[in-house]
């Protein structure tokens, strides 16, 4: 069983053509030094947009962003504290110089895995500042220059999860988040009045540095083989047994962000192997 997050080939990239996919409008992406974020950045830099990323890995970044020339895309990296107010904002006006502001992936995340009894505060306030906090204030910042620009639209998409409709146990706080950006994705696309778009996207488990760590300890906790945790505690309900790519979850993005995808403001973009249908 491969346990390796992917590489990144230009034949799995999606690619769309949209008038508004070219570099005088950015596209704000965080958590892009790896994973579902780096993927999104390479797409969307590919896919000919101006890409900033957001995220503190300046390694993992400056990865992101080789990769994203290697396309012949372009990509700056802002380093930010997504729970620093001031370093978002500052982050935000370094976006509106590179051009318009027309599209905002909120993608990083953490995990910490316990029981609610024993579950950390300080470590429910850092997941809140990162995953629903920083969301909701990088949204707020960018949805004017939606408003402002040329046609006066813009896209929001918000990395949300099978723990966006259900609950599994010793992850509260995973599941609070990403109910929360369901509930963030619903509320500015209410206010947007089809001009101003926005999607939460929720998958089941993907090869992304998040999940891979968490094989380990899901397995010394439970007692069991690590290709058994992926088996049958990760993939046990879902009715597909590979996790997906990041790769895979930008298309997602990447469609939400395009043309295509006129009619998707508020909506979920639930592709989980079933296993919502099965849990």
């Amino acid at each position: 069983m491969d346990l390796q997050e992917p590489t990144i080939d230009r034949d799995q990239i999606l690619f769309l053509d949209d008038p508004n996919f070219s570099l005088k409008n950015v596209c704000v992406v965080t958590g892009c030094a790896s994973g579902i974020g780096r993927a999104t950045a390479v797409a969307a830099a590919a896919n000919g947009l101006q890409v900033v990323g957001l995220d503190l890995d300046g390694d993992g970044a400056q990865k992101t962003v080789d990769i994203a020339a290697g396309f012949g895309g372009k990509m700056e990296f802002v380093p930010t504290d997504l729970t620093s107010d001031d370093q978002v904002e500052s982050a935000v006006k370094v976006a509106a110089k590179m051009g318009t502001i027309k599209y905002l992936a909120n993608i990083a995340g953490i995990q910490h895995i316990d029981a609610v009894e024993n579950f950390p505060m300080e470590k429910y306030d850092l997941m809140q500042a990162l995953m629903l906090r920083a969301p909701f204030l990088l949204a707020k910042l960018c949805l004017p220059h939606m408003k402002s620009s040329a046609d006066g639209s813009g896209v929001v998409g918000n990395m949300a999860s099978i723990h966006a409709h259900i609950c599994t146990i010793r992850k509260p706080v995973y599941n609070i988040t990403k109910f929360g950006l369901r509930g963030l994705t619903q509320s500015i696309a209410a206010e947007g009045e089809g001009r101003v778009r926005a999607f939460s996207v929720s998958v089941g488990f993907v090869k992304t540095p998040l999940a891979l760590k968490q094989i380990p300890a899901q397995a010394e906790q439970r007692g069991i083989s690590q290709e058994a945790v992926v088996r049958d505690v990760m993939m046990g309900a879902s009715r597909t047994k590979e996790m997906m790519t990041p790769i895979e979850v930008e298309h997602l993005f990447l469609f939400g962000f395009s043309r295509f995808s006129r009619c998707l403001s508020g909506g979920d973009l639930l592709f989980d192997g079933g296993c919502v249908l099965s849990y």
